[in-house]
C-alpha cells in the first residue's frame, strides 16, 4: 500500500512538472510567496503541526518527487504512453477544477431565486378534483362489444339523471376497481397529466356538473366536478436543484463556447 501511495503522489508531482501547472512560487492571498510544497500541503488538506512536522512533511515530498523524476528516466516505462497519459490527466484536472469553481460563483442562491421569480408560470399547477365512473374498452374489441359498453355507461348516466347517487352508481357500475371503491373519486388531477379528452372536460366544467358519457383511451367516462380548478405553485425548495441543474448546464454550455471561440 506505502508504494501505491509513492506511485499515486509520484504521478500527481510529475503532471505538475510536466504540465506545467504549478510554477516555483506564486503569491499566496496573504502576500507571500506559496511553494509547491505549500501548494501539496493545501491540495492534501494537510495541517503542520509544528517545524518538525514540516520538515518531516518536505522531506517526504521531495523524496518522491526525486523519485518521479528518477523513474521519469528509467526506459522500464514508455515514455510517450506516460506523457500522453500525464497530460490527459493534467487536462482532466484543469477542467473540472476549473467549471467546479466557475460554477460555484456563476450559479448562486440568488440566481436560482431569481429565475423562480422569472418564470413562475413553469412552477404553477392547474388541478382539478373530480370523480368518474369507467366503463373499459380496448382497441381489439368488436363494434357489438363496444357498442355494449357504450350502452353501460348511457345506463349508468341514465341512473344518475333520474336522481341516482353519482357515488353508488360508480361502485355498482365503474370499471375502475381502484377509484369505484371511493364512489369514482380520482383525488387531485393535473392538467395534462391524464388522457387530452378528459383533461379538457374536467377543466371545463363547474362544480358539481356531470358530464355525458364521452369516450377515450381507456374507455367510456362520466365524470363529476366535484372541486373547481385551482392553481398551486410549487414552493422554491422543491424545484430549486432542477432550476440550479438547468442553470449549471446553460452556464457550462456558455462558458465553453467562450473559451473555445477564443482559442484558449
Amino acid at each position: 500500500m506505502k508504494s501505491i501511495r509513492i506511485c499515486i503522489a509520484s504521478i500527481a508531482v510529475v503532471v505538475l512538472t510536466l504540465g506545467g501547472c504549478l510554477p516555483q512560487d506564486q503569491v499566496s492571498s496573504s502576500g507571500s510567496k506559496k511553494t509547491d510544497f505549500d501548494a501539496y500541503l493545501e491540495f492534501k488538506r494537510i495541517r503542520v503541526r509544528d517545524d518538525a512536522h514540516r520538515k518531516l512533511l518536505q522531506d517526504q515530498f521531495m523524496e518522491r518527487e526525486a523519485l518521479a523524476n528518477k523513474i521519469e528516466k528509467e526506459p522500464l516505462l514508455d515514455q510517450k504512453l506516460t506523457r500522453a497519459e500525464l497530460n490527459e490527466f493534467r487536462k482532466e484536472m484543469l477542467i473540472s477544477r476549473y467549471f467546479e469553481k466557475f460554477l460555484q460563483q456563476k450559479i448562486t442562491e440568488e440566481a436560482v431565486r431569481n429565475y423562480y421569480t422569472a418564470n413562475a408560470d413553469k412552477y404553477q399547477e392547474h388541478k382539478v378534483h373530480v370523480a368518474h365512473i369507467l366503463v373499459r374498452t380496448d382497441r381489439n374489441m368488436g363494434e357489438p362489444e363496444r357498442m355494449a359498453k357504450l350502452t353501460s355507461a348511457q345506463e349508468a348516466y341514465s341512473k344518475i339523471k333520474a336522481g341516482a347517487d353519482f357515488a353508488e352508481v360508480a361502485k355498482q357500475y365503474s370499471e375502475d376497481s381502484i377509484s369505484a371503491k371511493k364512489g369514482g373519486d380520482l383525488g387531485w388531477l393535473k392538467e395534462g397529466a391524464v388522457d387530452a379528452r378528459f383533461s379538457k372536460t374536467a377543466f371545463s366544467m363547474e362544480q358539481d356538473q356531470i358530464s355525458e358519457p364521452f369516450e377515450s383511451a381507456f374507455g367510456f367516462h362520466i365524470v363529476k366536478l366535484l372541486e373547481s380548478p385551482v392553481v398551486t405553485k410549487k414552493p422554491i425548495k422543491v424545484v430549486s436543484g432542477d432550476i440550479r441543474y438547468q442553470l449549471r448546464n446553460k452556464a457550462k454550455d456558455a462558458e465553453l463556447k467562450r473559451l473555445l471561440g477564443n482559442g484558449t
